[in-house]
């Protein structure tokens, strides 16, 4: 199939190179290159990067809502356009231009979770699975009917980072599934009821609130982790925390209660950090760390209120 390709974060990188494997990819849309680094230099998306390695031609638009981009985008003479965590709403036109149609990979089980960061709010709710829906794109956002869908478990240590992997894979496996039975496949409209949004992230998300449950403290943990991640100060420096759960116990809130592992005092139980990252180094095992601070039980730490 002749297949436009349209999305900008690493997230959309496999089902991209799914894609070039088994159809013709004519053209791939993605955001601009955006400044980046300290010498704030344009850097292209993952997406654009990998386009480019691949033959595939790029385009990045600032908007698809002029004649001018439109008649571009129908002149490609695509079969179909596959999106995903593109970053542009796409008008009517762009929908119709595709003989058959535009479909989008979408990180969640619609109807919960439309919106921009499904992975994160999945977590952070406490969410026990979650998976990849293959949507028929219409005007409202995530709203269109469902193609086909496959779900997965969330454990209670996964973070973002791991159900990002995890779900990137999943929707380029079901995308090759979904193409050849364009036509064919019966749509399935979402229900009206268990809508939920997932609106964007916040660093200030980041702050943590001692007195909250260790089972919040975890979900809030894993759900920011790797980005923007949750941060704690000890003696003025920041450490990032990566991966953490809930245990059983209780100790004064945001105190060191064990001399071996990294547990610390909440309102209701304790948090177990399992790997952080301090500031200027990679991801450690939180274990290690504790041992190279030499920290006794009873310890304080802050958050970045």
């Amino acid at each position: 199939m002749r297949v436009i390709f349209m999305g900008t974060p690493e997230f959309s990188v496999p089902v991209l190179e799914a894609l070039a494997a088994e159809h013709e990819v004519v053209c791939a849309y993605c955001q601009p290159p955006r400044p980046a680094g300290r010498g704030k230099k344009l850097r292209p998306s993952p997406v654009q990067a990998r386009a480019e390695a691949l033959g595939i031609p790029v385009r990045h638009p600032k908007s698809l809502r002029t004649d001018e981009a439109q008649a571009e985008f129908a002149d490609l003479n695509a079969d179909v356009a596959v999106v995903v965590a593109y970053g542009l709403i796409l008008p009517q036109a762009v929908l119709d231009a595709p003989a058959k149609g535009c479909i989008n990979i979408h990180a969640s089980l619609l109807p919960r979770w439309r919106g921009a960061a499904p992975i994160h709010r999945a977590i952070m709710a406490g969410d026990v699975r979650t998976g990849v829906c293959i949507m028929q794109m219409e005007a409202g956002l995530d709203t269109g009917p469902v193609l086909m869908r496959e779900a997965t478990d969330i454990d209670a240590t996964d973070t973002t980072g791991d159900m990002h992997d995890r779900l990137s894979d999943m929707g380029a496996r079901l995308v090759l599934r979904v193409l050849p039975q364009l036509g064919q496949l019966s749509p399935v409209k979402q229900p009206a009821d268990g809508v939920t949004y997932a609106d964007k992230i916040d660093k200030a998300e980041a702050t943590l609130t001692w007195s909250l449950p260790a089972t919040a403290l975890a979900r809030q943990i894993n759900g920011l982790s790797p980005f923007p991640g949750a941060f704690i100060l000890r003696d003025g420096a920041r450490l990032k925390l990566l991966r953490a759960r809930a245990t059983e116990g209780q100790a004064p809130q945001n105190t060191l209660a064990d001399k071996d592992r990294l547990v610390i005092g909440t309102g209701d139980g304790l948090l177990e950090v399992l790997e952080v990252q301090p500031a200027g180094r990679g991801p450690v095992p939180a274990a290690d760390w504790l041992r190279g601070a030499r920290l006794s039980p009873g310890a304080a730490f802050a958050d970045l209120s």
